[in-house]
């Protein structure tokens, strides 16, 4: 009987395989050579799950994306809208060494979606629904009735995705977490303006 294959399975083992390798030594470690090596595979069997690098990359960026829309969906649904709109915001900060890693990756496919339109507009479409997230619960947070739609929630969203990505690009010049307390603290001073 022949072995039984999963599929996706693979596809997701020659991502992780990909997140790795470009974490570790940018997008020109993740070569298909470099990528068929570090998973094991034989040289023609990555054309069985990606036809090209285009391909693996599309695939990684997509990965990184939807880890971080995952660990931001799966926040408490039953803290307080000031204990919600915390969890959000650290949630997206480079506290912890997964959050680092996918940082690395994220930059170094920032860069390679300016030359593909794809992963542009994937891109845009997070930072899109993550605006929308942030001006809810900072409108929750606030109380009294704001709108989500009010200037000052877009305003105050907009800032926390800056430092956002700031944080996380800043985070890489220095060793793992080195930065966490000031960004805790960030946080901290962001939600005492907000609900303070």
């Amino acid at each position: 009987m022949p072995k039984v294959i999963d599929h996706d399975q693979r596809r997701r083992e020659i991502v992780e395989v990909a997140k790795k390798l470009i974490a570790e030594g940018g997008f020109e470690a993740a070569t298909m050579r470099s990528i068929v090596a570090a998973a094991g595979f034989a040289n023609g069997a990555l054309k069985h799950y990606f036809a090209s690098k285009d391909e693996i990359i599309a695939a990684t960026f997509e990965s990184v994306l939807q880890a971080t829309a995952l660990r931001l969906s799966e926040l408490d649904s039953n803290a307080s809208p000031v204990e919600a709109l915390r969890g959000f915001v650290t949630g997206a900060m480079p506290l912890e060494a997964h959050q680092i890693t996918s940082a690395r990756v994220l930059l170094v496919l920032w860069e390679h979606s300016v030359a593909n339109p794809d992963l542009a507009r994937r891109y845009r479409d997070l930072l899109t629904s993550w605006r929308a997230e942030l001006t809810a619960r900072i409108a929750a947070a606030r109380g009294g009735g704001e709108s989500e739609g009010s200037p000052a929630a877009g305003v105050l969203a907009d800032e926390i995705i800056s430092v956002t990505i700031g944080a996380n690009v800043a985070s890489l010049m220095h060793p793992v977490g080195e930065l966490a307390d000031r960004y805790r603290a960030y946080v901290d001073a962001l939600m005492e303006r907000i609900a303070g």
